[in-house]
């Protein structure tokens, strides 16, 4: 057997993308330890056909099952996409059916761990290039989870 030790707090910054809207779809993820010194996982794939805001909320979905290996503690979750955000913090009313049952996967994830926070980052953020780096290597077959 096995066993894991868990940290207390990872950052993890998510980027969702699609080649059109609809379009091929591409999620992007990466965990750092709460100083940002160590690099804990990198991953990116493609997701098939999807909206724009649909690869953001599965690639937060994808990040935080990539989280739970790390961590039962606090995620605090980095995203250039204010939908997710405002939609995650119930700033935003949620309208569309579709990004609803996205949400709620989210929110069953959300269990995993002890706090979870979403904060909004531009997309110049040097982490969130990165990701989006990662998930467009995805698309072109040179990079995948």
């Amino acid at each position: 057997m096995v066993a894991y030790t868990f940290i207390n707090h990872v950052k993890l910054f998510v980027d969702g993308g699609c080649r059109g809207n609809p379009g091929p779809g591409a999620v992007g993820v990466l965990v750092l330890n709460a100083t940002g010194n160590d690099e804990l996982d990198l991953q990116a794939t493609c997701i098939g056909t999807t909206t724009c805001n649909g690869a953001e909320y599965r690639a937060v979905i994808m990040g935080l099952n990539v989280c739970a290996r790390y961590t039962r503690g606090r995620v605090t979750c980095f995203t250039d996409s204010k939908l997710v955000v405002n939609h995650m913090s119930c700033a935003w009313r949620l309208k569309n059916d579709a990004l609803r049952e996205l949400y709620l996967k989210v929110k069953q994830c959300e269990q995993f761990f002890d706090e979870v926070v979403y904060t909004h980052v531009g997309r110049n953020n040097s982490y969130i290039k990165r990701v989006d780096r990662a998930l467009n290597e995805a698309f072109e077959g040179r990079l995948t989870a």
